[in-house]
């Protein structure tokens, strides 16, 4: 091989590493972009039925979330005390 090929290979290889990389970063930055649907807003497009949320819920020995709220029974997460450095 004559040393231009060397030099036009050890190039197209750069080129091709170069591409990669910006296809991939391109890629990661466009399929993780922000968005304004969160999980609440899109829930609904995949839930079941409450008549089928409710007999899971009865079938597993628990509520479903409205039968909690319509009861009052709502577990609200409480904060953890800061614990105390001795």
């Amino acid at each position: 091989m004559a040393w231009w090929e060397y030099v036009i290979t050890a190039m197209v290889l750069l080129a091709g590493i170069c591409a990669f990389l910006m296809f991939t970063g391109f890629t990661t930055r466009f399929l993780s972009s922000r968005t304004d649907r969160t999980a609440e807003s899109m829930y609904g497009d995949y839930a079941d039925s409450l008549r089928k949320q409710r007999r899971y819920a009865r079938r597993h020995g628990g509520q479903s979330q409205d039968e909690e709220t319509r009861s009052g029974k709502v577990n609200t997460p409480q904060p953890k005390a800061p614990d105390k450095a001795a």
